[in-house]
């Protein structure tokens, strides 16, 4: 049997620190500084100007959730991500108590600067598809 890999999820953005931030306060993880440095301000301070705020990482304080790695990219966002993430708060909830659920939960990250896309419920299942700060696409599941 082939051993269990780690693994992290990589955003392209144009702002890491801020699309890290707002992960940070959706899943509850945290800000971890690049290794031999006690803060994010030392590391950036010690590169050159040109590469300041060209990277971000958080991770699952609990070291159970992947890394998240968010790295600046020229580019903007021009079609639909093909990954996205699952923000699973409705783990078996069914009907309106999944939905209240749902609600309450895309309410949270909107106000963190989430864009609610629609809502998806058949009365039994529900699932609200969304934007981060940076378009990418998400779910609150």
């Amino acid at each position: 049997m082939p051993a269990i890999k780690q693994f992290q999820v990589t955003f392209d953005c144009a702002e890491p620190a801020r699309v890290a931030r707002f992960w940070c306060e959706v899943l509850g993880y945290v800000m971890t500084p690049p290794n031999g440095f006690a803060t994010w301000e030392e590391y950036e301070d010690s590169r050159p100007p040109e590469e300041r705020g060209s990277w971000s990482a958080c991770t699952d304080p609990s070291g159970a959730g992947p890394r998240l790695y968010f790295q600046r990219v020229p580019e903007g966002k021009a079609v639909k991500n093909r990954v996205h993430l699952d923000v699973r708060v409705g783990t078996g909830l069914v009907g309106e108590e999944r939905l209240a659920a749902l609600t309450a939960e895309s309410e949270r990250l909107t106000a963190l600067g989430a864009v609610q896309v629609q809502v998806l419920y058949d009365g039994h299942d529900s699932c609200i598809p969304m934007l981060d700060v940076e378009g990418n696409e998400f779910c609150v599941d």
